[in-house]
């Protein structure tokens, strides 16, 4: 079951195409990366799914119904936190999430409490007086309190110290063993990485890759160095998968692209006095496709 379906989903601020015909399938169940640059269009595609933006063009299904004509109805059952987190600088984190909790109907009260152990967060003083970080867990409680459904968050770990963010990272996966559906976008690789079951990378308003992440790692680069007992590299036939880098006081490097099977038969029929090789590596696979 998709939780999450465009089809050719567009956006135009005049001449500026923000989103470029997008297709977007996110499972139910499933913690969904969604991958890109600065300006590449996440941010607009999520106000899209929530109903605070109107496409140009394309369509757009959450949980099974309209994302504009529907977006009251989507709202309830979906918790949205967006990257610049605004929040009533007045109230207190107390007064706020009581003011969230009933304007969805009430009954939260529990599960906010939890979470503001679980981010170790002061409700008691006033918004205004919090810190960058202090907002950004006032935001995502307000958005995990009610146990929604699916989770849109968008850059969800800015200004978050490493204890919260892996805090958070431990909600998240509880919420898709429950079964509920997680997208969240980042321009960081390492937490896609450590997270997602699958991953959609965006540049300049398109979806250049939509992929499960082994997917990736099986097309990622592997860093390899040797070091030959007898002969020379000079003598040696490179496969096709693999780049040459150096060749220096008798160590060779080289990066190896693909299934590693085909790179240890290989280097079984040399004699090895070391060698050496690095795990999968997406860094450089999506440094690439960041590139212009």
């Amino acid at each position: 079951m998709l939780v999450i379906e465009t089809q050719q989903l567009s956006k135009r601020y005049g001449s500026i195409r923000a989103l470029d015909g997008i297709d977007l399938h996110v499972p139910a169940g499933s913690i969904y990366g969604f991958l890109g640059p600065n300006g590449a269009g996440k941010t607009t595609a999520m106000r899209i799914l929530v109903g605070l933006l109107r496409p140009s063009t394309g369509r757009a299904s959450v949980l099974g119904m309209d994302a504009i004509r529907e977006s009251t109805t989507i709202r309830k059952r979906v918790g949205y936190q967006s990257g610049d987190v605004r929040l009533y600088e007045w109230m207190t984190g107390r007064r706020l999430l009581a003011f969230v909790d009933a304007a969805r109907g009430g009954g939260s009260q529990q599960e906010a409490e939890r979470l503001r152990a679980r981010f170790d967060l002061n409700l008691d003083r006033r918004i205004r007086d919090y810190s960058r970080g202090m907002k950004q867990k006032l935001g995502l409680i307000a958005a995990l309190m009610h146990r929604p459904e699916l989770l849109i968050l968008d850059e969800p770990t800015t200004a978050l110290d490493p204890l919260v963010q892996q805090t958070l990272y431990d909600e998240l996966r509880a919420a898709a063993d429950q079964g509920r559906t997680v997208l969240f976008s980042s321009h960081t690789l390492s937490e896609v990485e450590l997270l997602c079951d699958r991953v959609a990378i965006i540049r300049s308003g398109k979806i250049i890759e939509d992929n499960h992440i082994e997917t990736l790692r099986r097309r990622a680069v592997r860093r390899v160095s040797f070091r030959l007992r007898t002969g020379s590299a000079a003598e040696l036939q490179f496969p096709e998968r693999c780049i040459l880098q150096s060749t220096q006081d008798g160590m060779v490097s080289l990066s190896w692209t693909g299934e590693i099977q085909p790179l240890l038969r290989w280097m079984a029929g040399m004699d090895l006095q070391d060698a050496s090789i690095g795990p999968p590596d997406l860094e450089d696979l999506f440094t690439a496709y960041y590139r212009t």
